[in-house]
């Protein structure tokens, strides 16, 4: 890979992966060339950028428009005490830097809106979704799909979370579509019916499993090896510390690749209200 030879440093710092079978030199190349877009670094995003951060993809682009409060701090270790008040996106650069000075942050200060989302995700190679609600996951799932994007998408609930992938701009084995995510989740739940976390609360420790679990997949996706998360979504319950995976498939009557759509530019998908959660 042109251009992608590690330093002599790096090869050091990047040793337990280097003798890895699955990964190697050439995975680790591929690593470095990645370009990942986070959407939010808080609590999912947090443990996620660290561990991108750590593994050696070249350049992370991070979306937030939120800044640094106290309470936010018992789950999103990228920031620290001295960083309330700061943008997040300021703080979690300057971790980044502190971590790995071979990787390039790239900081959006904004929230991500189905208008911004083309114009956020060009450039990059893979998208990994951590905002907290669904209008942002509604906006960021259809822009991947548009753009032709991979997307690792993560949720987190008191004490649950949920994890998959998104490659429905391409086809499975058996040469259907695979699903959206709108094959997942049709349409968002009732408005008022998903507490948001300032009420229910979340337990900060599982946010960083399932952040670390979001890494794991993009490390794994970028690199090239293992079975992604695609038509499965995995389910964590912290309470009794269950795993359980359930599969999904492709929904004909989707509203971005079902068999009805009309494909091309003109193609749009059915129009949404996302609530927040």
């Amino acid at each position: 890979m042109a251009g992608m030879a590690l330093s002599s440093d790096e090869i050091e710092r990047y040793a337990r992966h280097l003798v890895l079978r699955e990964v190697g030199g050439p995975g680790q190349a591929r690593l470095k060339a990645g370009r990942v877009l986070v959407i939010g670094a808080g609590g999912l995003g947090a443990p996620l950028i660290q561990y991108l951060a750590a593994a050696g993809i070249g350049t992370i682009g991070i979306v937030d428009d939120d800044t640094v409060s106290l309470s936010n701090l018992q789950r999103q270790i990228i920031h620290g005490t001295p960083d309330i008040g700061r943008p997040k996106v300021e703080s979690a650069a300057e971790a980044v830097a502190r971590l790995n000075p071979h990787v390039r942050v790239e900081t959006h200060a904004c929230r991500l809106t189905p208008e911004n989302a083309p114009a956020l995700l060009e450039g990059y190679d893979l998208v990994a979704d951590g905002s907290d609600n669904f209008s942002t996951r509604y906006a960021v799932s259809d822009a991947c799909f548009a753009g032709k994007k991979p997307l690792v998408t993560a949720a987190l609930g008191a004490f649950d979370g949920s994890l998959t992938t998104i490659r429905a701009h391409e086809t499975g084995s058996g040469g259907e579509p695979n699903p959206t995510y709108r094959c997942l989740f049709p349409s968002p739940p009732p408005p008022g019916s998903v507490a948001p976390c300032a009420e229910a609360g979340v337990l900060g420790a599982l946010a960083g499993v399932m952040g670390s679990l979001m890494a794991m997949e993009v490390i794994r996706g970028l690199a090239g090896f293992g079975e992604p998360l695609v038509g499965r979504l995995l389910m964590v319950d912290a309470r009794s510390m269950r795993f359980e995976t359930l599969h999904y498939a492709w929904d004909p009557d989707n509203p971005l690749n079902g068999a009805g759509v009309r494909t091309g530019p003109e193609a749009a998908p059915a129009e949404q209200t996302p609530q927040p959660r």
